[in-house]
């Protein structure tokens, strides 16, 4: 299966100068819970960002169409994402997570939404997560969470399935 894993604002931000937009321990712990095992895919900015490079006990993959393997340590290294995806096991959990770019190219491709919607707005921000399409995408789940001494802002885990298309 095909996850895309995002947190965004109120207007779809995502991240601003290859940073996310608000710092969310919740939202870290629940990435990490949902990855952990399983394989992940990103852009070579989301790799960059990530501050002790590779994430642990995952399957790291990085697209970049200029980029040599040796400079992605504990990464497999593709030029799109459909070659990823062709390295990948049938049965494997992929999670995408990241960039903007990579995000546009995965939604057609995914079967399952698990998105942190942040009860705020960034006051800056230079990556969005394209329009989710709610006749395509059908909210499945949703836990709310308030803001507390530790999460600044509210937010809500919301999961989402691709329906099916009528024959």
């Amino acid at each position: 299966m095909i996850t895309i894993i995002a947190a965004i604002d109120k207007k779809n931000a995502l991240g601003n100068k290859n940073q996310l937009l608000f710092y969310l321990p919740a939202d870290l712990k629940h990435f990490k819970a949902l990855t952990t095992g399983h394989t992940i895919v990103m852009g070579r900015k989301t790799f960059e960002s990530l501050p002790k490079g590779a994430l642990p006990n995952r399957r790291n993959i990085v697209l970049t169409k200029h980029g040599r393997a040796e400079e992605f340590p504990g990464a497999e290294v593709f030029g799109s994402i459909n070659e990823a995806l062709a390295s990948c096991q049938q049965k494997e959990e992929i999670f995408i997570i990241g960039g903007a770019s990579v995000y546009q190219q995965a939604l057609p491709l995914a079967q399952r939404l698990c998105l942190t919607e942040i009860d705020a707005t960034a006051e800056e921000a230079d990556a969005h997560f394209p329009t989710i399409d709610k006749n395509i995408w059908k909210e499945y789940t949703r836990e709310e969470h308030a803001a507390d001494d530790r999460n600044e802002q509210a937010f809500a885990f919301v999961n989402y399935l691709r329906q099916q298309q009528e024959q």
